[in-house]
C-alpha cells in the first residue's frame, strides 16, 4: 500500500511539534498503540531529521512517518532523505511541491483561499492541508462544493467534539495536534497511557 493510499483509508496525522528528541519514540509507540498510524514531525522541533530517522527506525513498519512545516525544497529533501514519506507546509511553495513529488513522497501544502488551493493543486500537491482549520467545518464545505476533486484536509483546531462534523463536510483526512499529542506535559507513563486512550477515542470518531 504506498503513502497516499495510507493516508486516505487511515485519515488521522498526528502532528507532533515540540517534542524532546528522547520522548519521540515513545509518543510514536503510544499513538500507534491507539490506533494512529500517521505521525507528523515537525521541523521546527529540537533535532527534528534526527527524529524522524530515529522513528521510522522505530515504528516504519507499522507508522507513516513525515515532516511538518516545511517551508523549502532543501529542508523537504533533507526530511524525505531521514526517512519522511510525507511533506507538509503551512503555505504553498511551488518549489517544495516539485521537490517532494521528485523524490516521490506525498505532497501536502498548506492554502487558505480557493485560489490557493487550486493553484496548488494544479502544481501537483497531492492533498491539500486547509490551514487553519479553526474557521470551522462550515467554510471546508463552502470550499468543497466546488472544488470537491480536490482532497482536502483541515488542520488546526480539530478535536474530538468537531470532527465529525468535519468528516461530514468533505474531509478526506484530519491533522490533529496538542488536542492530541501536547508536548509541554511531561511525558511519563501516566502521559503516554492517556495518549493511547486519546488516540483510541479519536480513531472511533472518525468510524461512528
Amino acid at each position: 500500500m504506498n503513502t497516499l493510499t495510507q493516508i486516505l483509508n487511515h485519515k488521522i496525522i498526528s502532528i507532533v511539534r515540540g517534542a524532546k528528541p528522547e520522548d519521540i519514540v515513545k509518543i510514536a509507540k503510544a499513538l500507534r498503540d491507539g490506533g494512529i498510524r500517521l505521525i507528523e514531525i515537525t521541523l521546527n522541533s529540537p533535532n527534528a531529521l534526527q527524529s524522524i530517522e530515529r522513528v521510522s527506525q522505530a515504528v516504519g513498519n507499522e507508522m507513516v512517518v513525515g515532516a511538518g512545516t516545511v517551508l523549502d525544497p532543501e529542508t523537504a529533501r533533507a526530511a524525505i532523505l531521514a526517512g519522511a514519506k510525507f511533506i507538509l507546509s503551512p503555505t504553498v511553495n511551488i518549489e517544495t511541491i516539485k521537490m517532494t513529488k521528485r523524490y516521490g513522497a506525498v505532497s501536502i501544502p498548506g492554502a487558505f483561499t480557493p485560489t490557493e488551493i487550486l493553484t496548488a493543486y494544479e502544481y501537483g500537491a497531492d492533498i491539500i492541508k486547509v490551514f487553519p482549520g479553526s474557521m470551522g467545518s462550515s467554510y471546508l464545505q463552502d470550499i468543497h462544493g466546488p472544488l470537491s476533486h480536490i482532497p482536502l484536509l483541515p488542520t488546526g483546531g480539530i478535536t474530538l467534539a468537531n470532527i465529525g462534523e468535519f468528516q461530514k463536510a468533505g474531509a478526506i483526512g484530519f491533522g490533529i495536534g496538542s488536542s492530541l499529542v501536547d508536548t509541554k506535559q511531561e511525558v511519563n507513563e501516566e502521559y503516554l497511557k492517556a495518549l493511547t486512550q486519546k488516540a483510541e477515542s479519536f480513531v472511533s470518531a472518525i468510524r461512528s
